[in-house]
């Protein structure tokens, strides 16, 4: 399909692209590697007159390392080269497990830290073409003013579909968020809101410039989980991150857990009330197949998506289950 017509800006530096994306009134979007904002322009969804490509801006490429254990990740690194980072892989192997399943080798040459995080929310009545849209009836998302998966006017039920954001919410990172009145550091676990329009708190002009890890993230055990059709593609239809501290005991105790529920509902969901329920209990396979049990109970998913809600529900607490299994170092089983 051809591209609708837009005009490109080519900023040198992040104060560059913010002063053209205020100069643009509004009518813009950020292009990082463009995987997933190109293809939704080609089905006409909800593109703009301005597109501010953020290839050329050095600040938003960097990788480092801080002496205490801490690491800024900038919002233009390739997943590529994320997974590639023998730093990376050493200290936050869960961050490689993520980026390594998204999409195919050659898209993640492209495709970036920053643009898989606010990648688009996805829903089977907003991914289409136009003239499938025409067809069946513009949804709330793009052009129509009802849901057509919830039918109502006021909240958007599609799917957030990042892999590496559920990391990061269980990895207690931030996002650094820059503008041209200043700066702001949100947790990751705050970022996400629950309506597929309204996605998240990035205001308009104001970019996604870093991921920040604490040192503390380095010295967990952690992990991803991925559900989807065709392994080498496909956006995810279920994802399980989750983080765990263990205090050394004979069995060991649950000193810290996060996990995260990615990929059945509008943001990716913390289940920090089941997991509460299980601090300081012994890291044992019953406690943890009671836990996962508890997820998947709370756990909801929409038909939104090529895989009906019961099977994604259910699939909840065998990911929970098989992945801290793993984490505990029982196996998977």
């Amino acid at each position: 399909m051809i591209l609708p017509p837009f005009e490109l800006h080519r900023p040198r530096s992040l104060a560059e692209a913010l002063e053209a994306a205020r100069a643009s009134g509004g009518d813009f979007d950020f292009i990082a590697g463009g995987t997933d904002l190109l293809p939704n322009y080609k089905q006409r969804l909800n593109a703009r007159r301005h597109v501010i490509s953020l290839a050329h801006v050095p600040e938003l490429s960097e990788l480092s390392f801080h002496p205490d254990g801490g690491a800024r990740i900038g919002a233009f690194v390739r997943l590529a080269d994320l997974e590639a980072d023998p730093v990376v892989r050493e200290r936050y192997p869960a961050v490689v497990e993520a980026a390594s399943e998204v999409a195919s080798i050659l898209i993640r040459q492209s495709a970036t830290v920053g643009g898989n995080i606010l990648v688009e929310t996805r829903c089977y009545y907003f991914n289409q073409s136009e003239f499938w849209r025409a067809a069946k009836g513009y949804c709330l998302k793009a052009d129509g003013d009802v849901c057509l998966v919830v039918p109502q006017k006021t909240t958007c039920y599609a799917t957030y579909s990042g892999d590496l954001a559920p990391v990061f919410m269980a990895l207690g990172a931030s996002f650094r968020l820059v503008s041209l009145d200043g700066e702001r550091n949100v947790p990751a676990r705050e970022f996400f809101l629950g309506d597929g329009i309204e996605k998240n708190v990035l205001r308009r002009g104001e970019v996604l410039a870093s991921v920040d890890l604490p040192a503390a993230a380095s010295g967990c055990r952690a992990g991803y989980r991925k559900l989807r059709i065709r392994d080498t593609f496909d956006f995810p239809l279920l994802g399980v991150a989750a983080a765990l501290r263990a205090e050394p005991g004979d069995p060991p105790r649950i000193a810290d857990l996060t996990v995260v529920v990615n990929a059945i509902h509008p943001r990716p969901l913390l289940m920090d009330e089941a997991t509460r329920a299980v601090a300081l209990a012994p890291l044992t396979p019953a406690v943890i197949d009671d836990l996962a049990r508890d997820i998947e109970k709370r756990a909801r998913a929409y038909r939104n998506v090529s895989l009906p809600p019961s099977y994604r529900k259910q699939m909840v607490g065998v990911y929970v289950r098989r992945l801290l299994r793993e984490l505990a170092g029982f196996g998977e089983s």
